[in-house]
């Protein structure tokens, strides 16, 4: 595994590694710095990595490749080496007990060509959501013919360190029950692997929605914001933050909206109506998203009057 590890990051750093005495450890040229000498140094069986002029470092590869914008075909075949279910590499500065989570043991991925039936309405549907071939490989999209997720595409979601944190199962032949998700609560960052705290953020819904959204999207797994979430906007101080949820959703969107104000984040709510993101498309989003007002107290107002349930609503 060492070996195919090292081919990769020669190719996604665009250089060449140097082996140093200690087992497993290599030098690179640092993307993150102009130096005349290697200094990048990376241990390809534990996943760490610190380069010793800039002062950046992780616990694993997936973060690498997050900071050098690595292609979605480099974050796959980095998957085939070290897992899909979680990064091999073991964090040992875990703070708390994790959940455990695992993709389901019938799970095939959608990047591997294959001639039956599922797999074709799998692709399909996907398409039919204008879900692209690099979506699949950036997500790790995959379906299952067997088991308890039988003929459901599966959409993984993973934590900053690469590892699982949660998954949704979309039914493909429409069946009465759309949806079916792990057993495990929803306190997790939706695709925060993905997720830049420096930039604007955009909290949706679902996980078709941030997909179709593209630009550093939240989705909550349903219409409420999580407790690890919103510590970890605190915590990020985020400053711009747009919420994306359906007309249904509008008392919640309120709620979530007044909450961050009164912590000084800007916020913009971009209402859907009766469309979600995934049903208009990436370019519809993005047009009504830039001509998104700030809410300001006024603007706060004048939605929570107009809401039947204002009274539930507070600022």
């Amino acid at each position: 595994m060492n070996q195919k590890i090292v081919n990769l990051l020669n190719r996604v750093l665009k250089t060449s590694g140097r082996q140093l005495k200690k087992a497993n450890e290599y030098m690179f040229w640092s993307p993150f710095v102009a130096h005349h000498k290697q200094k990048l140094q990376i241990n390809v069986q534990t996943g760490k990595w610190h380069c010793w002029v800039s002062n950046e470092g992780g616990h694993n590869l997936y973060q690498l490749f997050k900071k050098v914008n690595a292609t979605n075909n480099q974050f796959s075949e980095l998957r085939d080496i070290v897992g899909t279910n979680s990064v091999s590499y073991k964090n040992d500065d875990s703070e708390t007990k994790k959940q455990v989570v695992n993709l389901p043991k019938e799970f095939l991925s959608l990047a591997i060509k294959h001639p039956s039936p599922v797999y074709k309405q799998a692709v399909s549907y996907l398409l039919s959501r204008g879900i692209t071939g690099d979506d699949i490989l950036r997500y790790n999209m995959g379906y299952c013919e067997s088991g308890p997720y039988t003929n459901r595409v599966i959409i993984p979601s993973y934590d900053k360190n690469g590892s699982l944190n949660y998954f949704v199962g979309r039914d493909i032949y429409n069946s009465k029950l759309k949806y079916k998700n792990p057993p495990i609560s929803k306190d997790v960052i939706g695709f925060e692997l993905f997720i830049n705290w420096d930039e604007p953020l955009v909290l949706c819904e679902g996980v078709f929605d941030a997909i179709a959204i593209k630009r550093n999207a939240i989705p909550l797994f349903g219409k409420t914001i999580q407790y690890k979430l919103k510590t970890e906007l605190y915590r990020q101080s985020v400053k711009k933050i747009y919420i994306v949820l359906d007309e249904d959703a509008k008392i919640d969107a309120l709620k979530l909206s007044a909450k961050l104000m009164k912590n000084g984040v800007e916020v913009y709510y971009v209402g859907m109506h009766d469309k979600d993101p995934s049903d208009v498309g990436f370019a519809h989003m993005i047009g009504k998203i830039k001509n998104t007002k700030r809410m300001n107290l006024k603007t706060f107002l004048q939605s929570k009057l107009a809401t039947k349930q204002s009274k539930f609503i507070d600022i």
